[in-house]
């Protein structure tokens, strides 16, 4: 990880940011070892050639931006989908871990 992610962390609750290492961890379990991480627009992005994942933190929740959600909104109703197509994990709330790791394959690779 690089310290500009590292610095960007310091600024959020350790609920947050533990959920934000397990989604950093599923990303890196489902894609090759060219993941690239890096910031965009100050935003946690992980990257396969064009394709990407980003992370958007916020005091409370985290907004997933992957390709792949729009597939399976069926399967994550009890989340919130942003109008831009973002899922929405809010602290204390469940990760939908296996969706999430289809999400993320079907995004990167």
């Amino acid at each position: 990880m690089n310290d500009s992610i590292r610095e960007y962390l310091e600024k959020y609750p350790s609920e947050i940011v533990d959920m934000f290492f397990i989604l950093r961890q599923l990303i890196f379990d489902r894609t090759s070892d060219d993941t690239l991480e890096l910031m965009w627009a100050k935003i946690p992005s992980y990257y396969v050639s064009e394709r990407f994942i980003r992370l958007i933190l916020f005091g409370d929740h985290i907004n997933v931006e992957a390709k792949a959600i729009a597939d399976h909104k069926s399967e994550l109703t009890s989340y919130k989908i942003t109008p831009k197509g973002m899922l929405q994990l809010f602290a204390g709330q469940d990760i939908p871990l296996d969706i999430l790791r289809r999400i993320f394959t079907e995004t990167l690779l």
